[in-house]
């Protein structure tokens, strides 16, 4: 199992980590702007939970060779001419990669240390979302979580409580993490797709 954790936060950081600095690089910024950028967007969400949780050291401390290898993903986005065609409409498959697996993980961080299922989630969602929102401040945009766009917290929210149904109903925990992981893939998938939002922005 903790295999399969890490292999999961490897993804979500690496995805959320990209969907950074191709944000960043839109906004034209230096190698060090693309690189900070990244590290806020891949590691902002899980420390604000670890902070909430007063869980130290924070994850990115404890594993260092995550901030390493981000650093490097962000020299080759910025010296390497090829990756000037990755444009920003890109960010959205890494992203709802990333918002998936760390909404999830968020959530089964806090049902390992006994939260409510309630806590739980929103504890699930920010791990997912804070992130992003971070990222999109920094490169002065609202952020896509406050805006009246696609699902998307709401994916979160909904897949997280699918992962504490599921973890109930069959005390299957790899059954309850793919299938909350999937499921908010989809749905954000089938959203960007077919225009699903919570409030239709006014004409």
């Amino acid at each position: 199992m903790q295999e399969l954790i890490y292999a999961l936060e490897f993804i979500g950081l690496m995805a959320f980590a990209i969907s950074g600095i191709i944000a960043a690089k839109a906004q034209e910024m230096d190698p060090v702007g693309l690189y900070f950028v990244a590290c806020v967007t891949a590691f902002g969400g899980g420390t604000v939970r670890d902070l909430v949780l007063d869980n130290h050291p924070v994850y990115w401390i404890q594993h260092q060779e995550f901030p390493i290898l981000i650093l490097a993903v962000a020299i080759v986005f910025a010296y390497f001419r090829n990756t000037s065609k990755v444009k920003e409409s890109h960010i959205l498959i890494p992203d709802a990669l990333g918002l998936a697996i760390f909404s999830v993980l968020g959530t089964k961080l806090a049902v390992d240390i006994e939260m409510s299922p309630f806590i739980a989630v929103l504890l699930g969602v920010m791990t997912g979302t804070v992130g992003g929102v971070m990222r999109d401040a920094l490169c002065n945009e609202i952020p896509y979580l406050f805006r009246k766009l696609q699902l998307y917290g709401t994916c979160a929210f909904i897949g997280c409580w699918l992962y504490i149904g599921v973890l109930e109903i069959t005390e299957q925990e790899i059954l309850a993490l793919w299938s909350s992981f999937v499921f908010i893939v989809v749905l954000r998938l089938l959203a960007m797709r077919y225009d699903w939002r919570l409030q239709k922005p006014r004409n």
